[in-house]
């Protein structure tokens, strides 16, 4: 008897025992995507300082990693909007960077969460101004003097792969008018192509237990898709957009387990100008 490929079956067996589970605690998303994404912040500020948020590793280490390619390629001269900021750990980080960071998000608690968060713990060192503003930016004209009447660099991290084609192409829309003529796009986002069993496998879930943050995003929010260079060939054709760089990143989480690198989820950059 083969015992590795016995031991692999007898795992793999177990993660599908969780689909049950992971069905009962999905089936209280609300569909209503901004309505999901603000009940689920409502949650976050709700627990506290102290709450884990799923997407944050809580170190600036994978900022860190982007800095260098940030610097290759935005000018710094520009503001930067961080679309999606959630908490704004990354806005607050781009103000290290950037004389502007406008960190925009579609729910308006964690809006509220990503102020009392950058007043209480200041800015890790910002030279740059921050402020935030609650706008969904799949709405047509949602870009509309977020960063004043001029040019500005936008900063994606962990967005696109949860939209629909329609919502993307309008976020897009947005980005490429915020951009101008000399601001810069850079996004990074999760690229995992397994299937959802697998992917909350990969983050520590078990048939025995799931993390609390994991579990809160389940029951929140809906089940994320991925977004690779495909994906972003379909959202940022070449006609319309130079392509300047890209490659693989590690997207970090909330540190759930003890096992090494299971915080770390295959991610995707690309660094994209509007063409024209």
């Amino acid at each position: 008897m083969n015992f590795p490929a016995v031991k692999t079956l007898r795992s793999t067996l177990q993660k599908y025992l969780l689909i049950p589970r992971l069905i009962g605690l999905s089936r209280s998303a609300p569909k209503d995507r901004p309505l999901a994404w603000d009940t689920y912040w409502a949650g976050i500020r709700g627990r506290g300082a102290g709450s884990g948020i799923l997407w944050d590793s809580g170190t600036d280490n994978e900022f860190l990693g982007y800095r260098d390619v940030l610097l290759r390629y935005l000018d710094r001269e520009l503001p930067v909007v961080d679309v999606g900021c959630g908490h704004g750990r990354f806005t607050r980080a781009l103000a290290g960077v950037f004389p502007q960071a406008i960190g925009v998000d579609i729910s308006g608690h964690a809006v509220a969460h990503a102020g009392a968060h950058s007043s209480s713990r200041g800015s890790h060192g910002a030279a740059g101004s921050i402020r935030y503003a609650a706008r969904d930016m799949t709405v047509p004209g949602a870009a509309r003097e977020l960063a004043g009447q001029g040019d500005a660099n936008v900063f994606i991290r962990g967005v696109l792969h949860v939209l629909d084609e329609a919502d993307r192409a309008a976020l897009v829309e947005n980005v490429r008018l915020l951009a101008g003529s000399r601001g810069t796009v850079f996004l990074a986002e999760t690229n995992f192509q397994g299937n959802p069993v697998e992917y909350v496998s990969l983050l520590g879930a078990t048939t025995q237990s799931i993390p609390a943050p994991l579990e809160m995003a389940i029951r929140g929010l809906p089940m994320p898709g991925h977004f690779g260079p495909q994906e972003r060939a379909l959202a940022f054709p070449a006609e319309a957009w130079e392509l300047l760089e890209d490659g693989d990143v590690a997207i970090e989480t909330h540190p759930l387990t003890g096992v090494a690198g299971q915080s770390q989820v295959p991610g995707y950059f690309a660094v994209l100008r509007p063409q024209g």
